[in-house]
């Protein structure tokens, strides 16, 4: 069976790659089949080792197409928020056919002006989402295909992300024998998949806790607006288990999974569990309340950044809350320790396919749908965007990042002006005053008209 009418999520995580089959038809979105593999080659979201992701994404899609029976030759890859920056553009062109019918190539001339307005170095536009299309001064359009006019202008925001992160997660996948059919950034896939569309209007929050990173995206007027992302997520609780308790990493994952909590409150100091502890002959006794205090640690850590960041500009006022998602959504207790950080406006989304009920799997699900119902207007858009990476990564073999690995940080280097920067723990001088300095207009009400 071929991969006709068939739409392939791929996740490619820290701690696993995960891959969803889903077929599209008619409007109908169907899950038929899921993969899964250990994630190998990557940190904090970050790809190290091109061959062991590679081999990761061959062993996860292999699974997926077994079990469905079908060929998969291309996939829709999600991209994290790592360092991506966000920046408003505009364009104009001028309406050149007779009749002054506007027709798609107008549409990908004005959105290839807006992107060459950009002043990027070493970053690659990743996604681009018109605010609004203007004819001829009329404002507040949304699609002027078949309009009549004789000027076309667009504003908008456009996502760009370090063109090494992209140019890697591109090699990647191609040395597993496969085709990207799109990129997309995972919080824009995330928000329409898990917010409804008042919440999406409205303004909400998403903290997707994977395994190597946490990130919360400020989604509004249909368009997130904001990405921070704390580099801590699950493989840090399981390495603060092993350290506490003096157990193996793999006994560590394995504990956390059967008796884990993120909520003292939720667990038992009578409920006991047994270690093989470093230096001991014999088990040792653990009960699952301390278990849960080591968890909860971690947890408060993470919250209490992310908290920090969101607090600084006003977004925990949003009236849609927060909605939390990924694999580590699913650990017990969650819900109740992100309710102390963010208040009582807090429910986890997970996926309610049949087959497919865990959080884990909610990227590349939402890769998936996020591809699957496209209007024609954002496909041309993305065929834009898509077309622009490979002019660009023709242009540019020699990349100016390097990942430099200290052991402890992943630190991604580039050679600007400004020299060495978009280090995790210290960001680029500017960028958090600019950010709070324009989220005024990101935030703004639409007009009236609009």
């Amino acid at each position: 069976m071929t991969q006709d009418g068939v739409i392939v999520g791929l996740d490619i995580g820290t701690t696993m790659v995960k891959v969803v089959v889903a077929q599209s038809e008619n409007g109908r979105f169907n899950v038929i089949a899921t993969g899964s593999a250990p994630g190998a080659g990557l940190r904090r979201g970050v790809i190290v080792d091109i061959n062991q992701t590679a081999e990761a994404i061959s062993q996860a899609v292999s699974q997926a197409a077994a079990k469905a029976n079908i060929e998969i030759n291309e996939v829709v890859v999600g991209l994290p928020a790592n360092h991506v920056d966000i920046q408003t553009v505009t364009g104009l062109v001028s309406i050149e056919n007779q009749n002054k019918q506007i027709t798609n190539q107008d549409v990908v001339n004005v959105t290839h002006q807006a992107l060459d307005s950009l002043s990027v170095q070493d970053q690659t536009v990743v996604e681009f989402l018109p605010n609004e299309f203007i004819v001829d001064g009329f404002d507040g359009i949304k699609d002027p295909t078949d309009m009549i006019g004789v000027r076309l202008e667009v504003q908008g925001l456009a996502y760009l992300a370090p063109s090494k992160v992209v140019d890697t997660m591109k090699t990647a996948v191609k040395k597993a024998g496969l085709q990207m059919q799109s990129l997309v950034l995972a919080p824009i896939a995330l928000a329409p998949a898990f917010l409804n569309d008042a919440e999406q209007d409205f303004g909400a929050i998403l903290i997707d806790l994977a395994g190597g990173q946490s990130t919360a995206s400020v989604v509004h007027d249909h368009k997130v607006k904001y990405m921070t992302v704390d580099y801590e997520g699950g493989i840090q609780v399981t390495k603060d288990i092993s350290t506490v308790l003096g157990i193996s990493v793999d006994e560590a994952e394995s504990v956390k999974k059967k008796y884990g909590s993120a909520d003292p409150y939720q667990a038992s100091a009578k409920q006991q569990f047994y270690v093989n502890a470093v230096g001991l002959t014999e088990k040792k006794a653990v009960d699952e309340q301390y278990l849960s205090e080591i968890m909860a640690a971690r947890y408060d850590q993470i919250f209490d950044r992310l908290d920090q960041q969101l607090q600084a500009i006003g977004a925990e006022e949003l009236p849609g809350g927060f909605l939390i998602t990924g694999g580590n959504a699913a650990t017990p207790g969650v819900l109740a320790k992100a309710q102390e950080h963010f208040g009582s406006n807090v429910q986890v989304a997970q996926p309610t396919q049949i087959g497919l009920r865990h959080p884990s799997f909610a990227r590349a699900l939402a890769y998936a749908s996020h591809q699957a119902f496209q209007s024609n207007l954002a496909l041309e858009i993305k065929a834009v965007l898509m077309g622009q990476q490979v002019e660009e990564a023709a242009k540019d073999q020699a990349s100016h990042y390097h990942l430099v690995d200290d052991g402890e940080t992943d630190v991604i280097e580039a050679q600007g002006e400004e020299g060495v920067y978009l280090d995790p723990a210290e960001k680029k001088p500017g960028v958090f005053s600019r950010v709070k300095s324009t989220l005024a207009s990101l935030f703004a009400e639409p007009d009236d008209n609009e």
